[in-house]
């Protein structure tokens, strides 16, 4: 499975996520409306990764840690988005905290208390 796929399977198992192209890109939406991860296939650079939604501090913490797998993403990133590299070698399962935080960031509490 390709690094699109494990995301997508990850994102598409919360509750009501969907998933459509934005700005080119495949991106997933809470209830068709709000973005919570946005895959970047050399969106802006060379590299491969996703941009999230995340907890307020983690973008800073997590680039300053480890600069190699964490970026702060333009557009997105004043706003305290996460940009996460996928052209490293890549842990999965903290993909899928990440994720999960992202959508907890977006999603109404009547979601979050549905998700697995």
């Amino acid at each position: 499975m390709d690094a699109l796929e494990r995301l997508r399977a990850l994102c598409l198992a919360l509750p009501e996520v969907t998933e459509r192209p934005s700005h080119g890109e495949p991106t997933w939406f809470v209830r068709g409306k709000k973005t919570f991860v946005m895959f970047a296939d050399h969106h802006h650079d060379d590299r491969l990764a996703f941009w999230c939604a995340a907890p307020p501090g983690a973008q800073a913490e997590l680039v300053a840690e480890d600069p190699e797998r964490f970026f702060r993403p333009p557009y997105v990133g004043h706003r305290g988005w996460l940009g996460v590299y996928l052209d490293v070698e890549v842990d999965w399962a903290e993909v899928a905290e990440i994720v999960a935080d992202a959508y907890r960031q977006i999603a109404p509490k009547s979601l979050i208390a549905r998700m697995p």
